[in-house]
C-alpha cells in the first residue's frame, strides 16, 4: 500500500544504531496533551494509518479520528488497520499457501505468461510455523528428538515439500520447520522485533515502525506481552492482510488495568492470570483492548506479561497490551536479538511516546485496579478459568460441590467411614492424604 503524500509532515529521517532510517512522527499530529492522554495501543493504530496514508484506502480523516481519540466515545468511527506482518500456524497456513499457488496457476491459464505468476506474492512479511502436527513416538532417551523429527518428516513429506517450495517461490514468506517450538513461543522468542526495520510503504527507503501482527491462532495475543500489538484472525482475513488489504475495525475502547504491588512468595504467573481473568470477565471486555500499566510492571518479568497477554481470548478482550519498557529490552537481549535493534527499539519508542514512563497515566474508557500482593495460589478448570478457587478454600469448596451433587448439606467436618455410611455419602479421605486435602 503506497502513500501518495505526507499531508501532516510526519515523515522524517533519524540516525539510529541501524543507520539512517525514515520514521513517521506521531508528534506531527499529536499535541503534548494528546500524546500524554492517548493509550499506547491506540498510538500503534495511529502510526499505521499515518504511515500507510494514501488518500484512497486510508484517508486523512482516519488519522484525525485516531489523533482525536475520545476514550468515552471511542467506538463510533471505523478505521482501516494495516498490520505489519502475519503469522500462520500449519492448520490454516497450508490452505493459505494452496490458495496463493492456485492464484498463480489461474494467472498462467488466463494469460499464458509463466512470468506473470511470480507477481502473486504476500505483500507484507509472512511466517508459517509448523507446530500442530508433532507427536511423540519416542521418549525417555537422548535420541527421542531425532527419532520423533524423522518420523514427523516421513508422515508429512508431501505437505512439507509444498511448504519448502512455497518458501522458495514466494517473496516475504518464511517457514519455521517442525520440532522448533510452538507458534507463540517462536513468535515471542524469534520472529517479533518490537520495532520493525523494513522498507517504507513505497518500497524505497528503510523505515522504522511499530511491530504489529495478526495470526491464525486465537492466542496470537501472547505477543502483546512484548509490546507488539496483535491478535488472532480467521484464515480469510489473514490472507487478505498478506495481500495488503487492511482490517476494518471500529476504533476500540481501551480498558486500563493499573497493576500495583508485587506477587507474594508462592504465587505464580498462573495464579495471577486466573485472577486477571476473573476480574476482566466480571467487568466485561469483549471487543475491547485491555492495556496494563502502573508500578506493578516495574519488576514484572516478561514471561509473566506474556502469560497474561496469552489469556486475552479467555477474558474476552481483543488484546491485553503491555507497553515497551526496560523489561522488554532485557528480554530482547536475553533472546539473542541484535544489539543494534535493541538500541533502535529504545530510541524509537521514546521518540514516539510508546515507552512506558513511570507516573504517566493515559485516559482510558474504563479503569480497573489490581493489587498483585493480593494474588494467592489458586485452582481453576481449563474450560472455565474464571471459576477460580483459592487453594486455601479448596477443601471446603470440594465438600460443598460434592454435597450439591448428592443433595446433602455440606458437612462441617470430614466424615468418617461409619458416619458416611449412615448418611449415604462417600467417606472423605483422612486429613493428611487423598483428594479431600487438595488436588493430589
Amino acid at each position: 500500500m503506497a502513500a501518495s503524500n505526507d499531508p501532516f509532515g510526519a515523515r522524517t529521517r533519524i540516525q539510529t544504531a541501524l543507520g539512517e532510517r525514515v520514521v513517521y512522527r506521531l508528534d506531527a499530529v499529536l499535541g503534548a496533551a494528546q500524546a500524554a492522554a492517548l493509550p499506547y495501543s491506540i498510538k500503534v493504530l495511529l502510526e499505521a494509518c499515518l504511515r500507510n496514508l494514501d488518500g484512497f484506502v486510508i484517508e486523512e480523516g482516519h488519522v484525525k479520528a485516531l489523533a482525536g481519540y475520545d476514550a468515552k466515545r471511542a467506538s463510533e468511527v471505523e478505521i482501516p488497520f494495516m498490520p505489519g506482518r502475519v503469522v500462520l500456524q500449519d492448520f490454516t497456513g497450508v490452505p493459505a499457501v494452496v490458495d496463493l499457488a492456485a492464484m498463480r496457476s489461474g494467472i498462467v491459464r488466463m494469460t499464458g505468461d509463466e512470468g506473470a505468476a511470480k507477481r502473486v506474492n504476500p505483500i507484507v512479511p509472512c511466517d508459517l510455523v509448523v507446530d500442530h502436527s508433532v507427536q511423540v513416538d519416542a521418549f525417555g532417551s537422548a535420541d527421542a528428538l531425532r527419532i520423533n523429527s524423522e518420523l514427523e518428516f516421513q508422515r508429512n513429506r508431501e505437505r512439507y515439500e509444498l511448504l519448502k517450495w512455497a518458501q522458495q517461490a514466494f517473496d516475504n514468506f518464511r517457514v519455521v520447520p517442525p520440532a522448533t517450538g510452538i507458534v507463540h513461543q517462536v513468535n515471542l522468542e524469534y520472529l517479533a522485533k518490537v520495532v520493525w526495520d523494513g522498507a517504507d510503504v513505497a518500497g524505497q527507503e528503510r523505515t522504522l515502525y511499530p511491530d504489529s501482527v495478526v495470526g491464525t491462532d486465537s492466542h496470537t495475543t501472547m505477543i502483546n506481552g512484548l509490546g507488539v500489538l496483535g491478535w488472532g484472525v480467521g484464515g480469510i482475513e489473514a490472507e487478505a492482510v498478506m495481500l495488503s488489504q487492511p482490517i476494518y475495525m471500529l476504533i476500540p475502547e481501551v480498558v486500563g488495568v493499573e497493576l500495583v504491588g508485587r506477587l507474594p512468595e508462592g504465587a505464580t504467573a498462573t495464579d495471577m492470570v486466573l485472577r486477571v481473568t476473573e476480574l476482566l470477565r466480571g467487568h466485561g471486555v469483549v471487543g475491547k483492548f485491555v492495556e496494563f500499566h502502573g508500578p506493578g510492571l516495574d519488576e514484572m518479568p516478561l514471561a509473566n506479561r506474556a502469560t497474561v497477554a496469552n489469556m486475552a481470548p479467555e477474558y474476552g478482550a481483543t488484546t491485553g497490551f503491555f507497553p515497551v519498557d526496560e523489561r522488554t529490552l532485557q528480554y530482547l537481549a536475553l533472546s539473542g536479538r541484535d544489539p543494534k535493534l535493541v538500541a533502535a527499539v529504545e530510541q524509537y519508542c521514546k521518540l514516539q511516546g510508546l515507552w512506558r514512563e513511570p507516573g504517566r497515566r493515559a485516559v482510558y474508557s474504563e479503569d480497573l485496579r489490581l493489587d498483585l500482593g493480593s494474588i494467592e495460589p489458586s485452582l481453576a478448570g481449563p474450560r472455565r478459568p474464571q471459576d477460580r478457587v483459592a487453594l486455601a478454600a479448596m477443601k471446603q469448596t470440594w465438600r460443598q460441590d460434592l454435597s450439591t451433587v448428592f443433595g446433602k448439606p455440606a458437612p462441617t467436618r470430614l466424615s468418617t467411614p461409619e458416619s458416611a455410611a449412615n448418611e449415604g455419602m462417600p467417606a472423605a479421605e483422612e486429613e493428611n492424604g487423598g483428594c479431600a486435602g487438595g488436588p493430589g
